[in-house]
């Protein structure tokens, strides 16, 4: 169906084994850049933009596949799936919420008023950003394998496409936001989202009009993420010192996600 995924091999339902439920997959081999990328990579804005556009490109493909003739289209529930997302992240975000977070809650109240309907409906990956992709080292605008397929269902294509855009951070973030290690920072620093988005409408043939709405959902998102491991270590269920100041992130994020609905634009 998609030849990024890796192909499950053997799946495990006693629980005896390792203490739950698990599976195995065929091995990939390739590169992960997280934060430093290749030298390669690092002198050349032609590679820069020809990878960032492989990365885009798959993604969609992966949109444009036909999901109900492979056999998936009992996988999720597509039909107003922009609203149970931004909902459920809403309610999310307040059971673990330890601290006031001002910009952020004004851009929940601005999601949850401007619900869009959806933009159609595909297979989406919900996590896609470089560190859960694997790229051939000696060709680093060929992905060798998408990783992480825990929350793939069926559902809007935009919102998939808007947490990937959450995870690219500008410049006018700051030095300690951009250097999180889920892209190559030589990447986000040379290559927009603005330009992100411009290639996934070439490549998908979609109406990216109102990604403006997309982005803040998928900023508010990681947001959360971001939340609910801070809560976690606040009460103690984690001892993680790297956890102790995610409260920043969520701030930072907030305010992202506020900025940008005040300039409209990405």
């Amino acid at each position: 169906v998609y030849t990024a995924a890796p192909k499950p091999l053997l799946f495990c339902d006693d629980n005896d084994v390792i203490g739950s439920e698990f599976y195995l997959m065929e091995r990939r081999r390739g590169l992960i850049i997280r934060g430093a990328a290749p030298p390669e990579m690092e002198n050349s804005s032609e590679l820069q933009r020809s990878v960032c556009r492989a990365f885009i490109g798959n993604l969609a493909d992966l949109h444009n596949l036909n999901y109900a003739a492979a056999g998936l289209g009992d996988l999720g529930r597509p039909e107003g799936y922009p609203r149970r997302q931004v909902e459920g992240w809403t309610k999310r975000y307040f059971a673990a919420k330890t601290d006031e977070h001002p910009e952020l809650e004004a851009a929940i109240e601005w999601l949850n008023a401007n619900i869009p309907p959806e933009s159609g409906a595909s297979l989406i990956h919900n996590d896609y950003k470089f560190d859960n992709v694997m790229l051939d080292p000696d060709d680093l605008t060929r992905i060798t394998a998408v990783l992480d397929w825990e929350m793939v269902t069926v559902g809007d294509p935009l919102m998939d496409l808007g947490t990937t855009l959450g995870y690219w951070i500008s410049a006018d973030a700051g030095e300690e936001m951009m250097r999180m290690p889920f892209n190559p920072y030589v990447l986000m620093k040379n290559v927009s989202r603005r330009e992100l988005v411009e290639m996934y409408a070439e490549i998908s043939g979609r109406d990216v009009s109102n990604i403006l709405y997309y982005y803040v959902f998928g900023t508010f998102k990681i947001a959360v993420i971001a939340q609910q491991i801070y809560a976690r270590y606040v009460k103690g269920l984690t001892q993680d010192k790297r956890f102790a100041n995610f409260d920043r992130f969520v701030c930072a994020l907030g305010r992202i996600a506020g900025h940008t609905i005040q300039k409209r634009s990405v």
